[in-house]
């Protein structure tokens, strides 16, 4: 058995006093009582007795001592360790109720240096200024909730722009094609590539809060530590300065998105902050994918530049410690290029095996997932009208069997796009800018007890055209109801308006979407009420009023 130190100590003190007792006795009685003159054996015993009576109590004393200490010592121990069992307890319960409410969490913003690790060793070979800056491969800020485990995460690097930005748009699109189960396996990672605190704070803050809060979208920057010095880098490929340093710092910033998407999902999809999706282009992808019988590396779902590249996660390392090793010299798309040359192709060979070779690598998928639509480039003074001519016609607007409804707006009608035809589903609605007052009504030709309601609005060509500030009404039919409701207030906590509407909803990120409380009744009529004058036009490309009966 082992034992207590409390037990062994006061053992290990009277075993060495009483060696020392004996030799101080012995040497005490040489200096007491020298050899002349001469003393009787009875006077020496006496006294030496009376010496030892001492001492002996001074032990039973020091005994006495060391055994109340190590009775003290046993109490604090198990104070101590029942003080430490209910820490225990108290981190415990805190940490399942954080785990319990995760859902439940605000979006904030969290400094988590140490805490995200990147997994490529070498990045200190390539990047040796970063041995300087132990934190300078973690993201500096992070909006998000930290999700693992999804089957694809997206990764869209975004810098500012001398006159327009896309990113608000292009996360507009993207969001408006994942359905509400996509969302719960992917991520879209929004990579500030910027170290203007302030710009990087606003552009954060302008993103859609409900999704970030989801979990479906993160926002990270780097820290200003993390880019070398790009002040004389060597010219190449006949480039001016300005563009060898932005192509440089793009590589850059691609490596380090990716790297941070890397634990967090099955498979990568490289996107851009200027672009447009196709309905359904998760469903797509994944059907491709599952078509492949042999080994790819990428996947392209669009033929411009690094748009819609699909990697699998467990490749990026690799890939990514290509890129730093000609960060400098070439660009992304290129690198991506050479990286295949070097995994297939046979230099002894001509350039028609080599390309056969890379294909199978490389697979592009038909008809192309994702079109660009930027037209001022993130490099400052180039414009490029690039267009992904496999994309196709883009779809504008989306059809539901509504129930007969008489239609009618204040709004000013662009051209053709008439409130009757996106209700009936043959077209969408445009209208020029709505102004506080203006208003959208479907008026049923018989009541009707609705059960749901979506209004969607801008499209894939034109996302920011949205619906601001704008509330859903409905009207019952019952006009007791209506009546009491304006005199008294309405008994299911919506807001009524003077003419006998209940507010039961408004547009958030362009969309309103709900559920109607059944005990309302049937209804006569919804109706959009625009509160505040709103700097764009508007479009509504998707109407769906479902009823009980249909």
């Amino acid at each position: 058995m082992r034992l207590r130190l409390g037990q062994v100590l006061p053992a290990l003190c009277l075993g060495a006093a009483f060696p020392l007792l004996w030799y101080a006795v012995w040497q005490g009685s040489r200096v007491l009582f020298p050899l002349s003159p001469p003393v009787t054996k009875i006077n020496y015993v006496l006294i030496a007795g009376n010496d030892l009576d001492m001492y002996q109590h001074h032990l039973l004393e020091l005994q006495q001592r060391l055994l109340y200490a190590d009775k003290e010592n046993k109490k604090r121990s198990h104070e101590l360790s029942s003080a430490l069992d209910e820490i225990k307890h108290i981190v415990a319960r805190r940490m399942n109720m954080t785990k319990n409410h995760t859902g439940d969490l605000k979006w904030k913003e969290l400094n988590l240096p140490r805490k995200l690790p990147m997994t490529l060793t070498n990045i200190y070979y390539y990047l040796p200024h970063l041995r300087e800056y132990e934190d300078a491969i973690f993201p500096n800020v992070i909006f998000g909730q930290h999700r693992t485990g999804v089957s694809l995460v997206m990764g869209i690097p975004t810098v500012k722009r001398e006159k327009q930005n896309y990113l608000i748009d292009t996360l507009h699109s993207l969001l408006y094609q994942l359905s509400e189960e996509q969302k719960k396996d992917c991520i879209i990672i929004i990579f500030i590539a910027e170290v203007d605190t302030e710009y990087v704070k606003s552009v954060a803050e302008s993103v859609k809060t409900r999704e970030v809060q989801s979990g479906v979208l993160e926002v990270i920057s780097p820290p200003a530590s993390y880019y070398p010095d790009l002040s004389n880098l060597k010219k190449t490929l006949g480039d001016s300065e300005d563009r060898v340093r932005w192509r440089t710092k793009q590589n850059l910033d691609y490596s380090f998105l990716m790297l941070y998407a890397q634990p967090k999902g099955t498979f990568y999809l490289q996107l851009e902050d200027d672009i447009i999706v196709k309905p359904d282009f998760i469903e797509s992808i994944k059907s491709f994918v599952a078509q492949q019988s042999q080994d790819w590396m990428v996947l392209e779902f669009s033929q411009l530049g690094f748009i819609g590249k699909l990697f699998k996660s467990e490749d990026l390392p690799l890939i990514v410690e290509f890129f730093l090793m000609f960060y400098k010299d070439k660009p992304i798309d290129w690198l991506i290029d050479h990286l295949l040359w070097v995994k297939v192709c046979n230099p002894e060979k001509d350039a028609t095996h080599c390309e056969k070779e890379k294909s199978k690598l490389r697979i592009r998928a038909k008809p192309s997932l994702f079109q660009h639509m930027g037209i001022y480039s993130s490099l400052a003074g180039k414009i490029q009208n690039l267009k992904d001519k496999d994309f196709g016609k883009n779809l504008l607007h989306k059809a539901h069997n509504n129930p007969p409804a008489k239609v009618d707006t204040s709004l000013r009608i662009y051209q053709q796009y008439t409130l009757e035809k996106v209700y009936k589903g043959q077209d969408c609605f445009w209208a020029l800018a709505p102004v506080a007052g203006d208003y959208i009504k479907f008026t049923f030709l018989n009541p009707l007890e609705v059960e749901k309601y979506l209004f969607r609005s801008g499209n894939m060509e034109h996302p920011g055209d949205q619906l601001f500030n704008t509330t859903v009404e409905v009207l019952p039919a019952d006009e007791t109801l209506r009546k009491e409701f304006v005199d008294n207030g309405s008994k299911f906590n919506y807001p009524v308006t003077k003419d006998g509407y209940l507010k039961i909803g408004a547009f958030e990120n362009g969309t309103a979407e709900g559920s109607i409380n059944q005990s309302i009744g049937r209804i006569e009529a919804i109706r959009l009420s625009v509160i505040s004058d709103s700097p764009v036009w508007a479009i509504l490309s998707e109407v769906l009023i479902k009823t009980s009966e249909s």
